[in-house]
């Protein structure tokens, strides 16, 4: 999947699990669980809670997603 097809969404973190995984309340309401995008893991970038991030969607799962960016 390319860049181009994923959806963009700011929100927060407001949990951290085992294994890399976070779940992340997006500005609109709804609440994701989501992964560290490669590059971030590539670059050794720490996400802690309450952070604000990018997250990044699928077009056709919008339940899952991936930390693009930490803002």
């Amino acid at each position: 999947m390319s860049k181009v097809d994923l959806i963009p969404f700011n929100g927060e973190v407001v949990n951290v699990f085992a294994g890399g995984f976070f779940s992340v309340q997006l500005d609109r309401g709804d609440v994701l669980s989501v992964k560290l995008a490669g590059t971030l893991r590539k670059h050794k970038i720490k996400v802690i809670l309450g952070d604000r991030v990018v997250v990044s969607c699928s077009v056709y799962d919008a339940n899952n997603g991936m930390i693009t960016k930490r803002l």
